[in-house]
């Protein structure tokens, strides 16, 4: 079965910096190990690449916001993300065990009609 692991708007500092910060909602779909701050993973976008991402949270304190770093920056840059553009992180799960991820990126093209970044390329 698919979910939705994590739906964003991207920030203006998403979109130029190395790490995108997460919905706190989204946390309880990166199965962080106990006794650790991150959980790394690979996703693939919509071109069948395979991205390697890793979601952290502090080691310290109740404030536990979660972000993506790994290739992040580089996949922002590929994309040519831009703020208010929406990033979702796909997961496939089969029994209670995740078995991948699919990372895919949009623009808002008018009036809510979103398109694939990727058809933005050229």
């Amino acid at each position: 079965m698919e979910e939705v692991a994590m739906e964003k708007s991207v920030s203006k500092s998403d979109a130029t910096n190395n790490r995108l910060e997460l919905p706190m909602e989204s946390l309880s779909n990166f199965p962080i190990p106990n006794g650790q701050n991150h959980f790394e993973f690979v996703a693939m976008d919509m071109v069948d690449r395979p991205w390697e991402f890793k979601v952290s949270i502090r080691n310290e304190g109740k404030y536990k916001k979660p972000w993506m770093s790994g290739q992040w920056g580089s996949y922002a840059r590929e994309k040519r993300l831009k703020q208010g553009d929406r990033v979702k992180l796909i997961v496939q799960v089969e029994g209670n065990v995740v078995r991948s991820y699919r990372i895919t990126a949009e623009r808002n093209l008018t009036m809510g009609i979103w398109i694939p970044v990727e058809d933005f390329a050229s």
